[in-house]
């Protein structure tokens, strides 16, 4: 039978329907109670409602001049001061944004693993507004309310400058893991930028730190030292036992948690930005050779070369690698006399490491840019007498490449004669 002849013959049925007196609309569901919503309200969080779901939104406002660790909120607004009159290109460079632009954003979860069985249970985020610093988290209640908890976190801020600590390997994916499941139903996730402080605290203070915790952080960086704090990893069992019981007395906890992480990013953002720009005064020479050598990183010669050389000119404990390091960076400009001046220092002083790496480099510059051989010959013996402890790995491959390097100049040296043993 044809389709047609198919509609035809439903036709009779569908008219029948149309004729029937339309039932009574279906109720809409009513309001969910909110258990313990006195003790909710104490603590500024109020109910959202959204296509009969609920979730818990918290606000919280600070004043400018609050100060958390070294810096007040309001130091923020200098940060982002700097960075547009600078206009230094950098992964942290706040230019050409103000400073409400940039939102402070921080989860908790189920678990510390990837995928759709993780669900986040709080969005946190702050953000300049008007004279005051806004924080507001989204609660979900129950596992089933995600759609108004998304709906309520997407639907008046905006998200295309956030600011996290290792946000863009785990919180960012896991809420757009999580929004896959509601995304019908919510707004799209917008396309942001996106600074993590996670991998900048690592490239300032790993030589001091060896968890790069938040809080760890905080205490030896900041000035910031919590107390009474719920660790991060009680966290899924805290909410677990909330869904049971209903009682938000552990789970308030988490929430304070969660509020110090975003606090603890404007102050962490801040103090980054004037170590990177040269406004803090108390930073270290280690600190400061760190910055030269991240700038060095990006490709930001000038601006390592400042940082290098301020410390080659101090005698502090940083003078040895800060003159090595500068020595690549007149490699890196082709400014040959004054990286040879440097190499040789670093060859007679420095470190068994910067002595290989400087014998080798004035090897190289004898033998290509001055053709005297022989000269190249004794920095690469130079470098074959340097010996430390048992040889890993990568001291037998340097050793191989270096005796490759002795046998060609010795082929240009002495040519037509047997080369196996250049000594």
């Amino acid at each position: 039978m044809s389709l047609k002849n198919k509609l035809n013959r439903l036709k009779p049925h569908i008219k029948s329907e149309i004729d029937k007196p339309k039932t009574e609309a279906v109720q809409v569901r009513d309001t969910p109670e909110i258990p313990f919503r006195e003790v909710w309200e104490q603590e500024n969080v109020s109910p959202y409602y959204f296509d009969g779901q609920y979730c818990l939104v918290r606000e919280v406002i600070y004043p400018l001049d609050y100060q958390h660790g070294h810096y007040k909120f309001r130091d923020l607004l200098e940060a982002v001061s700097l960075w547009n009159n600078d206009q230094t290109k950098h992964p942290l460079s706040a230019a050409g944004h103000e400073p409400r632009d940039l939102v402070f954003f921080d989860t908790e979860t189920t678990g510390l693993g990837g995928g759709a069985g993780n669900t986040i249970f709080l969005l946190g985020h702050a953000s300049i507004s008007g004279g005051s610093v806004k924080l507001k988290q989204h609660i979900l209640p129950n596992p089933g309310e995600e759609v108004a908890l998304y709906q309520s976190f997407l639907e008046n801020a905006d998200y295309t400058t956030l600011v996290t600590y290792n946000g863009k390997a785990f919180d960012w994916p896991q809420v757009k893991t999580r929004h896959t499941l509601v995304r019908d139903h919510v707004p799209k996730l917008p396309a942001f930028g996106h600074f993590d402080l996670y991998h900048a605290a690592r490239r300032m203070w790993k030589h001091k730190i060896e968890r790069m915790k938040l809080s760890i952080v905080e205490q030896e960086v900041l000035g910031l030292e919590r107390k009474e704090d719920i660790p991060g990893f009680l966290a899924p069992m805290i909410y677990f036992d909330f869904l049971e019981r209903k009682n938000p007395e552990g789970l308030l906890g988490v929430i304070k948690h969660n509020e110090t992480d975003i606090l603890s990013l404007l102050t962490l953002y801040t103090h980054l930005t004037f170590q990177l720009l040269g406004r803090d005064k108390a930073q270290t020479p280690r600190e400061t050779f760190e910055v030269g050598r991240w700038f060095s990183y990006l490709g930001q010669s000038d601006k390592a070369k400042q940082k290098f050389s301020g410390l080659a000119e101090e005698g502090n404990e940083q003078e040895a690698a800060a003159k090595h390091a500068l020595a690549f960076e007149h490699k890196r400009n082709k400014e040959w006399p004054e990286a040879v001046i440097l190499w040789k220092e670093s060859a007679e002083k420095g470190t068994n490491k910067q002595r290989k790496e400087a014998c080798i480099e004035l090897a190289k510059h004898y033998e290509h840019r001055e053709k005297d051989l022989e000269l190249a010959l004794e920095y690469c013996r130079l470098a074959q007498d340097i010996r430390e402890g048992n040889p890993t790995k990568k001291d037998m491959i340097f050793n191989a490449d270096l005796q490759k390097r002795m046998n060609r100049i010795s082929r240009k040296a002495f040519p037509g004669q047997a080369q196996d043993s250049p000594n």
